[in-house]
């Protein structure tokens, strides 16, 4: 069959995500396996072109992976207005910090190329809603990232849903994090950039979470129509990259309660601050009145009505349970890919052969919608009704 190339500028993969799951994991993993295949059968490969601001991490990458996926180092640039306007490129992508996002997205559409980046896709709903608006008068494809959906945690409860093992959802439950560490302790350096707990430079948990849960919650169990949140910044210093502490003033927790369109309540806890005693880093409860689930990022454990047990309150006992023992796993050897390359090959389908896309920038725009209504929330300590974006 014939293939179809599709140049790729890929803006900001210097960083971590950037480079683990969407060069390596991804579209590295894509040429590798020899390109995505259409529905009738076409053959569509990736040719990435690399684009920041640091040249020496950018030919290091270009060199380590292009060796890896294709035998030759990839091209790369500083350039990226350049890199842009180049007649072999179709697609930019774009996970450079959220606060630079608009000038890729700008230039993306001004050169009639179309747009795929991470989320949030802008630091507030106008700008986000300005970014579509930007590529729909482009008339160019757009998408941003929604990698959880494609979980296999997660899409073991659609399929759950799907057949009706909850019967009528009642609610959801959902913890998500883990400690991270601040530095002080020379044995264990800081894991997250510190960009990310500085509110003037696009930090805050609940701008980066409430992003993923607009859209779990959204295409899972019903279109959120609501927020009741709180924040906090439990860790007030932080050791920087170079080693020199700094003040935060982003929120590192943050808990939301959520309401869906079928009257569905959704809680989810968000926190860099906590210890995991859990399946997951992040684990997922649904209760329905025919049957519950609990989903982590990969497993899935189940509990019919007709196996649930019926325990007697008794404070003065240890407890004759054994509760865990009670549920079974769901689809233990079901095969899924990894949740970022299915959707990247979905986005190259859709580019290359205008296969069906649900997650253009309008999407994107809603969990930036979420993540704003749940700082308002917090502000006012009151509940919030969200709009519709369209």
């Amino acid at each position: 069959m014939p293939t179809q190339t599709i140049g790729i500028v890929m803006n900001g993969v210097t960083g971590r995500m950037g480079t683990n799951q969407h060069l390596a994991r991804s579209v590295c993993a894509i040429i590798a396996q020899g390109g995505v295949r259409a529905a009738d059968g076409a053959v569509i490969m990736p040719r990435p072109i690399l684009t920041g601001r640091n040249a020496d991490k950018l030919a290091a990458l270009a060199a380590e992976h292009g060796q890896a996926a294709q035998g030759e180092s990839f091209e790369w640039t500083t350039d990226v207005a350049g890199a842009i306007a180049r007649d072999d490129v179709a697609i930019v992508f774009d996970a450079s910090g959220t606060q630079f996002r608009a000038r890729a997205v700008e230039l993306a559409a001004a050169a009639g190329k179309a747009v795929y980046c991470e989320k949030p896709t802008a630091l507030t709903l106008a700008e986000a809603l300005r970014l579509h608006r930007v590529c729909q008068r482009a008339g160019v494809k757009h998408g941003v990232v929604q990698d959880k959906l494609f979980l296999p945690g997660i899409m073991k409860l659609a399929k759950l849903r799907d057949a009706g093992h909850f019967g009528r959802i009642l609610s959801v439950r959902g913890e998500f994090g883990y400690w991270v560490f601040t530095g002080h302790d020379q044995h264990q350096p800081p894991q997250r950039p510190s960009w990310n707990y500085r509110v003037e430079d696009g930090g805050g948990i609940m701008t980066d979470m409430f992003c993923h849960w607009r859209y779990v919650i959204d295409h899972t169990f019903g279109p959120v129509t609501g927020v009741y949140a709180t924040g906090a910044t439990e860790i007030p210093e932080r050791i920087d990259e170079h080693g020199r502490p700094y003040r935060c003033t982003a929120d590192d927790a943050a808990y939301g309660i959520f309401r869906t369109e079928p009257g569905v309540i959704c809680q989810f806890n968000s926190s860099w601050n906590t210890r995991v005693r859990r399946d997951d880093l992040l684990t997922i409860q649904v209760d329905g009145a025919a049957g519950s689930a609990v989903a982590g990022l990969r497993r899935c454990f189940v509990q019919p009505l007709a196996e649930t047990p019926r325990p007697v309150w008794n404070p003065d006992i240890p407890q004759p349970i054994d509760f865990r023992a009670g549920w079974r796993e769901y689809d233990a050897e079901g095969v899924y890919d990894n949740a970022f390359k299915v959707q990247w090959e979905m986005f190259l389908r859709h580019v290359a052969c205008g296969e069906p896309w649900a997650f253009g920038l309008l999407e994107g725009a809603k969990g930036v919608q979420l993540a704003e209504a749940g700082a308002q929330s917090w502000r006012e300590g009151r509940w919030i009704d969200l709009g519709p974006l369209g």
